[in-house]
């Protein structure tokens, strides 16, 4: 069972002086929709498993692995028999900057099957078992180990989705690393500015780019539109401001960097499936 619950944030117990949890499960639970600040990883290692986000259900078979992004909104369909890892890593985002591009390439969830990433399954398979065995012996340097394991795997995911990009969009591997390096630069300039008025030309200009040249890179690059991006990192910031009830939801919309109430409203429903006064009464806040 999910052991602190409060609507439908999760509070993850980690283990102690760590930000590190996991679970070997086995229990035929269901775990209702709910969200929390580390990844999620999880692998079925008898049986299978779904996670459903959002309106997608990711259905698991034995040995797949879906890493589920942070914030994103899931729920656990567990079979009457099976057992399972759930792994729980909390990084420190602000910290690395490449977790700014990955994370939107990856949301809500990815899944690495030996069918769908044969060139990567096998390794990132040992690597939560690997994880595994370190969580549970936790021996000398225990969390720099799983740290380590994760980032790799992280790592891998990454790569094979650029190397994907690459072939879709016949980018040279010297154009890559630029275009990469720029994107960066973008997506942290994103992240320190998007409750201002961002608009496509100006950010498109800052990077060099035509308007329609970037949004062609943008997509390529984030997997996404420059507007959805924009607006993501909007909601999830505004999902913080309503947690306090002093605020008003168009107090919350304008601080957030929406112009309009109304385009505030029509974008919440849209990522999170109920509106800032549904979210709030989930998370048992009053007032606002």
């Amino acid at each position: 069972m999910i052991e602190n619950l409060s609507g439908i944030h999760e509070t993850v117990n980690y283990r102690q002086n760590t930000q590190l949890r996991l679970h070997y499960n086995t229990e035929p639970e269901n775990f209702p929709p709910h969200w929390h600040t580390p990844f999620e990883v999880i692998m079925p290692t008898r049986n299978g498993y779904q996670v459903k986000c959002g309106d997608q259900v990711y259905v698991l078979k034995e040995r797949d692995i879906i890493i589920i992004c942070p914030g994103a909104i899931h729920e656990l369909l567990a079979p009457e028999d099976g057992e399972r890892i759930i792994f729980q890593p909390l990084l420190p985002q602000a910290g690395i900057q490449e977790l700014q591009l990955l994370i939107p390439m990856l949301t809500p969830a990815a899944v690495v099957t030996p069918e769908t990433s044969p060139e990567i399954h096998a390794r990132i398979h040992a690597l939560m078992l690997e994880i595994k065995r370190e969580y549970l012996d936790n021996p000398p340097y225990a969390e720099l180990s799983i740290y380590s394991h994760f980032l790799e795997i992280l790592v891998l995911v990454g790569r094979n989705c650029a190397h994907s990009r690459q072939e879709q969009f016949g980018a040279r591997d010297a154009k890559q690393k630029e275009y990469m390096e720029k994107f960066l630069f973008i997506t942290n300039y994103i992240g320190e500015h998007f409750t201002e008025n961002l608009t496509l030309e100006q950010v498109a200009s800052l990077a060099g780019f035509s308007k329609y040249h970037f949004t062609r890179l943008f997509k390529q690059y984030a997997d996404t539109s420059f507007y959805k991006y924009l607006n993501q990192k909007r909601i999830e910031h505004a999902k913080t401001l309503l947690l306090d009830p002093n605020l008003s939801v168009i107090e919350v919309a304008l601080a957030s960097g929406f112009s309009s109430l109304s385009a505030f409203l029509r974008m919440f429903k849209q990522l999170n499936h109920c509106t800032p006064t549904e979210f709030r009464v989930l998370y048992q806040v009053t007032g606002g």
